[in-house]
């Protein structure tokens, strides 16, 4: 069934996009999984070719459009070329960071940071899992202390991605103590800041090209020009992002899937057994059916959660049906594609095994499948 929410223009991006990422991705992706981390230098090539910062404001280097689908066709083509591991750094970057700097920096922040931002010479992270907290972000025990024109901060984030290359990192804190979600702020801890330290970079089952690490903070002096937006209002400011952090983990799990199935169509067309094409039995025959057609259902509903974004309309409890949904189906879909691949999908030199081990992550981060039914549920009563 052919899209119909992409328009010319948005055609002809994906074809540059996906000339870039085929040049400056692909040929680079197997030693990046081998290192367990990307080149800083793909950031900046990124932000040469007009791909970091689309939505931010030309003043500041960035496109200027305020359009979420060149952001899904970015994060599409990372999974249709078999990247996602090392696309999702730039997808966090773009995707999920800059919208914080967008809505919540002040004039001056804007002059300091987003000209390296949309450049590539700025990466992103977003720290708010710690050792002991994951979805419940109310209970964060990091702390951030006032102190004359500073704040104190206080404690670790772990499973952080881009932890490892990031500059500049959003850091989620306790202003006050005894308010829970309610007294959570943002800070911008920069590279370099006294007491700010990078633990290993975390040995992963998959994803392995996409740095993830833990971070710790004694006594950080962050300069309250580095709060970003108000205090105790981090805890809104991260729910009003997370419909679209969701859904562009949604938006790779679709992708994941279809380039899964695409693989495992054309195996299954040419490997004989019995004298005949495995495609050609009817198990198999009824297992890439069942992924067809669920893969245009989920396409088809993603779609509608994009346009809805665009418009300003998604709802956290929409975007928790896309995230749940498209990523138990990555799971379901990949490992079926992976046994019609035989002895051959558990071999590494296969890319079918690559993507059942990078996509195992989507339906945990982001919010648990758990958390999200939990999410849905409640809007209904229940």
């Amino acid at each position: 069934m052919k899209r119909t929410i992409f328009e010319e223009d948005h055609q002809l991006f994906r074809e540059t996009f996906r000339q870039f990422v085929e040049k400056e991705m692909v040929p680079h992706n197997n030693f990046w999984e081998q290192e367990g981390i990307v080149s800083r230098e793909i950031f900046e090539k990124a932000g040469e070719h007009g791909f970091l910062g689309i939505d931010l404001p030309e003043e500041y280097g960035g496109g200027g459009i305020n359009d979420y689908r060149f952001n899904q066709i970015m994060g599409e083509e990372f999974d249709l070329a078999g990247v996602a591991a090392a696309g999702s750094g730039l997808g966090l970057h773009n995707d999920i960071c800059l919208p914080y700097f967008k809505e919540y920096c002040t004039t001056e922040q804007k002059e300091r940071w987003m000209h390296g931002l949309t450049n590539g010479s700025l990466i992103t992270a977003i720290a708010m899992s710690e050792p002991g907290t994951g979805s419940d972000l109310a209970s964060i025990a990091t702390t951030a202390v006032k102190d004359g024109e500073s704040y104190l901060l206080n404690g670790a984030k772990t499973f952080i991605s881009n932890g490892i290359n990031s500059d500049l990192v959003i850091v989620a804190a306790k202003t006050d103590l005894d308010a829970r979600h309610r007294g959570i702020s943002l800070f911008v801890v920069e590279r370099g800041m006294e007491g700010f330290e990078r633990g290993r970079n975390l040995e992963k089952i998959g994803r392995h090209s996409q740095d993830t690490a833990e971070l710790f903070f004694t006594d950080v002096r962050v300069p309250s020009a580095n709060l970003l937006g108000e205090e105790n209002q981090g805890f809104y400011y991260m729910m009003f992002n997370l419909p679209q952090e969701r859904l562009n983990i949604a938006v790779s799990a679709v992708a994941g899937t279809q380039y899964a199935f695409n693989l495992t169509l054309e195996y299954v067309k040419e490997r004989q057994a019995f004298g005949q094409p495995i495609g050609s039995f009817q198990n198999s025959r009824f297992k890439m059916a069942e992924i067809a057609t669920e893969l245009e259902f989920a396409w088809a509903f993603v779609d509608k959660c994009s346009l809805a974004l665009n418009n300003g309309e998604l709802t956290a409890e929409e975007a928790a049906m896309a995230k749940w949904w498209t990523t138990e189906l990555q799971k379901r879909a990949v490992d079926q594609c992976l046994q019609l691949h035989g002895g051959y999908g558990y071999m590494d030199e296969y890319p079918i095994s690559r993507l059942w081990r990078d996509g195992r992550v989507q339906s945990i981060y982001g919010g648990t499948t758990e958390i999200m039914k939990e999410i849905v549920g409640r809007n209904l009563g229940l």
